[in-house]
C-alpha cells in the first residue's frame, strides 16, 4: 500500500493547481452514484435507435451495482486513503464507503464500454469522460490507483456482459 500512497502524494505534488481543484470535484461529481450514467441510459433507452445501447448501459450498471456496491466493498472493506494519509486535505465530502472498488470508475466503465460496444459514436466520448472520472478519483485522494484499476477491469467486464446480455434479451423484448 506504500506505493500507492506515494503515487498519490506524487500526483498532489505534480499535478495540483487551482484550476484542477475547481474541475475534479465537478467531474467526479458526475460519476456520483452513477447519476449521468444512469440518465444517459434512460435517454438512450427513450430513443429507439439506441434502445439496444441503452439495455446494454442498464444491465451493465445493474452488473456493478451488485458486484461492485453490494458483494465487493463490504467483502473487502478497504479504508480509503485518505484516512490513512490525515494530513491531506480533501476538496470534497469524504466518502463514507469503502474504498475497493471505485464505484465512480466501476460504474463509468461499465457504461462506456456497454456504449462503445454497441455505439462508437457515442462511446468514445463516454470513454474519455470515464477515464476523466476515474482520474478524478485519484486526485481527490479517496481511491488508491488499484481501487480504480480495478473498478475500470471490472467495469469493461461487466460492460461487454451488458452487451452480451442485452444481445440474447433484445429479440424477446423486441428491441432491434
Amino acid at each position: 500500500m506504500s506505493w500507492e500512497i506515494d503515487f498519490l502524494n506524487a500526483v498532489q505534488h505534480l499535478l495540483r493547481n487551482e484550476f484542477l481543484d475547481v474541475i475534479m470535484p465537478f467531474i467526479s461529481a458526475l460519476g456520483n452514484a452513477g447519476i449521468f450514467w444512469i440518465l444517459l441510459t434512460l435517454v438512450l433507452l427513450i430513443i429507439p435507435k439506441t434502445r439496444k445501447t441503452g439495455l446494454a448501459s442498464a444491465i451493465a450498471l445493474l452488473i456493478m451495482l451488485v458486484t461492485g456496491n453490494m458483494i465487493m466493498k463490504p467483502l473487502v472493506a478497504r479504508l480509503r486513503p485518505f484516512t490513512v494519509n490525515t494530513a491531506i486535505e480533501l476538496l470534497i465530502p469524504p466518502p463514507l464507503d469503502f474504498s475497493f472498488p471505485s464505484g465512480h470508475t466501476f460504474a463509468s466503465f461499465a457504461s462506456a464500454t456497454a456504449i462503445m460496444k454497441s455505439n462508437r459514436r457515442f462511446g468514445i466520448p463516454a470513454l474519455i469522460l470515464a477515464a476523466c472520472i476515474a482520474f478524478s478519483r485519484l486526485y481527490l485522494y479517496v481511491h488508491y490507483p488499484t481501487d480504480v484499476f480495478f473498478g475500470l477491469i471490472f467495469g469493461v467486464l461487466a460492460g461487454l456482459a451488458g452487451c452480451f446480455l442485452a444481445n440474447r434479451l433484445a429479440p424477446r423484448l423486441h428491441i432491434s
